[in-house]
């Protein structure tokens, strides 16, 4: 904790020392900002509050929702800002006096565009915002212009007939009656043709699946039995081979009793073991197999060793032998079951390709048939609804006080900017100010290696400091130091000075907008 205490105040203690470049940096900074501040110009916002009413007896059954009727209202919040309405309001306020050509009302219209705001709190309520600054007018002037141009757009929100250009609905409907009348004389010709066509191809076609589709199937399960056919004859001809080269019986000798046993005896056992090996897949690469075969290698001389013994050689059925017979018998079933297959698909492609080729064009004529009805019937249905919801709006609108209009807030003289907030920027600036000082000293003294006490130089240095000699002032640099004091308290007093001069003009002009 004392660490970090003499860390804070040799960090003051360098900040302290070089105060003019602080004090300095300051005034730089607050200067510079406060200048942008006061570029900046006052935005003036005036607004207003309507309530739109969607009078209508109609329930929602017969198809006028809610969501139907914001849809409206929406469509109504875009009339508000389009190009050709803010093009009027340009024209009936004072921005025409500025418009020197077409190009000027242009962009004065994509100004409005992006300064109004049209939103909807709630169902039916309407808060129009409109925010002027700039554009060499006085802050009065921005001021009566928001407000002006807010009348403007209540006054056409009100008087466009927001029901809708009863004409252009009735064109609509005639134009969905045409379409209608013309898709139903050819979903009528659809249907004949395929009622006409499945009483007449019903009996011949497939019952499960079309003629491609179970040729497809055939064909893929085809070379999946062909495959499986090839492994099968491969497996059967390795197996042919091997059975050849090994012998039914083997020689076994008999001590005594005629038992079997000794070198040929265990040979005999290790030729069984590789068998059974070999039937579960194993290769001659596979070590159990090697060592197998190694140990048969090395049984062979005592093999002939025991035949030169004067024991009796017998014969005795070779297991290998046995194993392999099994095998083969195994595998033949397999590949005559495959083959009968294999027989089996291509009799049933055969039929399925005859049956192609005498009905080549049912498959193609009924995919076609229905495929044209379902496209004309879903566009018969679509038409249908929507002349049904034209005429439903056009009966709504005709028949009855669709909307009506209050307004609840009407359009007021902005007194005060709502942006910048000026008050909050300078305090910001000065803030920064400071900051930007104390920082750009502390960073030189960062730069200019100086050490505020002993213990610091003995760290940095690595030597022993035998101790620190005082300042001794005199009444001269007494005196100096307090005029440096004074010019200093001086500047930063000029600063703060400034900024409540700043804030004091802010509020006054305030005072007098209001």
């Amino acid at each position: 904790m004392n660490g970090i205490y003499d860390e804070i105040r040799i960090a003051v203690h360098q900040v302290w020392h070089r105060r003019w470049l602080a004090l300095a940096v300051m005034w730089g900074i607050c200067l510079a900002g406060w200048l942008v501040i006061a570029l900046i110009p006052n935005s003036y916002e005036s607004g207003a509050r309507l309530f739109v009413q969607m009078q209508s007896i109609l329930p929602e059954k017969m198809g006028i929702s809610t969501g139907e009727r914001m849809a409206d209202i929406d469509r109504v919040r875009q009339t508000l800002t389009s190009a050709e309405n803010l093009e009027r309001v340009v024209r009936s306020t004072d921005l025409v006096v500025q418009a020197g050509n077409a190009g000027d009302v242009d962009e004065m219209v994509a100004r409005l565009q992006r300064n109004i705001t049209v939103k909807s709190p709630q169902d039916n309520m309407f808060e129009i915002g409109v925010r002027t600054s700039g554009g060499g007018l006085t802050d009065a002037q921005n001021a009566r212009l928001a407000k002006t141009v807010t009348e403007k757009l209540l006054d056409l929100f009100v008087a466009e007939n927001l029901a809708g250009d009863r004409a252009e609905t009735g064109d609509t409907i005639r134009f969905l009656d045409g379409e209608l009348a013309r898709r139903e004389k050819a979903l009528q010709v659809a249907e004949q043709a395929r009622a006409a066509f499945e009483q007449k191809y019903v009996g011949l076609l497939p019952g499960v699946g079309s003629i491609a589709q179970r040729m497809e199937a055939a064909r893929s399960e085809s070379q999946d039995v062909e495959a499986n056919l090839m492994a099968a004859q491969s497996a059967l001809s390795a197996l042919n081979g091997q059975l050849g080269s090994t012998p039914a019986t083997v020689a076994a000798p008999s001590f005594g009793g005629g038992s079997v046993g000794g070198a040929r005896g265990r040979i005999a056992a290790l030729e069984a073991q590789i068998s059974d090996d070999q039937a579960k897949g194993w290769t001659e690469a596979h070590p159990d197999v090697i060592a197998a075969r190694q140990q048969i290698n090395r049984l062979r001389g005592a093999a002939a060793s025991e035949g030169r013994g004067g024991s009796t050689v017998g014969t005795t059925p070779n297991p290998m032998y046995m194993t392999l017979r099994s095998m083969q018998a195994e595998k033949q079933a397999t590949v005559a079951a495959l083959t009968a297959r294999r027989a089996q698909i291509g009799s049933d492609m055969s039929q399925f390709a005859a049956k192609q080729a005498a009905e080549p064009g049912v498959v193609a004529e009924q995919s076609r048939l229905n495929r044209d009805y379902d496209v004309l019937k879903a566009q018969y249905d679509k038409l249908l609804s929507d002349r049904e919801d034209v005429r439903l709006r056009s009966d709504v609108a005709t028949k009855t006080d669709s909307i009506s209009f209050r307004v609840i807030d009407p359009p007021y003289l902005p007194r005060v900017p709502v942006s910048p907030n000026r008050p909050l920027l300078l305090a910001l600036v000065l803030v920064l100010g400071i900051a930007g000082g104390v920082g750009a000293a502390f960073a030189k003294a960062q730069l200019q290696t100086t050490y505020a006490t002993a213990e610091r130089l003995a760290r940095a240095s690595g030597l022993p400091v035998l101790g620190a000699v005082g300042e001794v002032l005199t009444p001269a640099n007494i005196v100096d130091r307090r005029k440096r004091l004074v010019w200093f308290a001086g500047g930063a007093g000029a600063l703060g000075a400034c900024f409540a001069l700043l804030l004091l003009v802010e509020f006054v002009q305030r005072g007098m907008m209001a």
